[in-house]
């Protein structure tokens, strides 16, 4: 697939992810592997996230939920780093049905269930920034727990998206570090970086004008419609190539 493409889905990855607030790896991560080995993906998505990242604080800082950054963060930078390890140590044959799987059931059990929620407290907070880490070092995505940690706090939209990319910042620098360390990328691909710090920023500021044009209680609805369509693209994906 031609290069034009993968900068055009990225971009909207991270319009998405920042209107969603659940940032762009779960969007980026199935579509790039279109394009990529799981490896590279994993690489070009912490790469993506730390632009990413930089680009919300700048548009978003001032709406941090400085607690909810403390007690999701420490435990997230904390289990990314496993999960970073674990993948590069282990053969994941079955990468893209995992993820599929995850994310179609984690939205169509919010999308028919709304009003289940999470209790707002400290030890939820913390095990599931745990587990979100986790997932993120491990299969390159884990904001979808993140938010719906973040959600049980039932924060207003902006807080939302500038607390979890609070989170992520320190969550995907270590990724990144431990994936590159480990030479996920090949030298081949180092020239889509610059265009990765191009599209966070376009995408992060599409993203907030499209964000402040959303009504609160259909931000929850919208956030959930987008992981069950990528979920759905990931799991025929893998469902083709098993059939081949």
């Amino acid at each position: 697939m031609p290069p034009i493409l993968f900068f055009l889905l990225a971009l909207l990855s991270e319009v998405v992810g920042t209107v969603a607030g659940f940032g762009s790896s779960v969007f980026f991560v199935p579509l790039a592997g279109l394009f990529f080995d799981f490896h590279t993906v994993l690489a070009l998505t912490s790469i993506l996230h730390v632009f990413s990242n930089a680009a919300k604080l700048v548009f978003f800082g001032r709406h941090i939920e400085w607690r909810l950054l403390v007690l999701l963060g420490l435990p997230s930078i904390a289990a990314v780093i496993i999960g970073a390890y674990l993948s590069a140590r282990l053969e994941f044959k079955f990468t893209e049905l995992i993820l599929g799987l995850f994310l179609i059931s984690f939205s169509v059990f919010f999308l028919v269930r709304p009003r289940v929620k999470l209790s707002p407290t400290a030890l939820n907070a913390i095990a599931g920034g745990g587990i979100a880490g986790f997932l993120a070092g491990l299969i390159g995505t884990g904001g979808a727990i993140r938010g719906l940690v973040l959600a049980a706090f039932d924060l207003e939209k902006n807080i939302f998206v500038a607390t979890s990319a609070a989170i992520d910042s320190g969550v995907d620098f270590s990724r990144m570090i431990v994936y590159l360390g480990n030479n996920f990328l090949g030298r081949d691909s180092y020239w889509y970086v610059p265009g990765l710090f191009v599209i966070a920023f376009a995408g992060s500021y599409a993203g907030k004008v499209l964000l402040s044009r959303i009504e609160q209680k259909n931000f929850r609805r919208i956030a959930l419609g987008f992981v069950l369509f990528v979920g759905l693209i990931t799991l025929g994906r893998f469902l083709q190539q098993i059939t081949r």
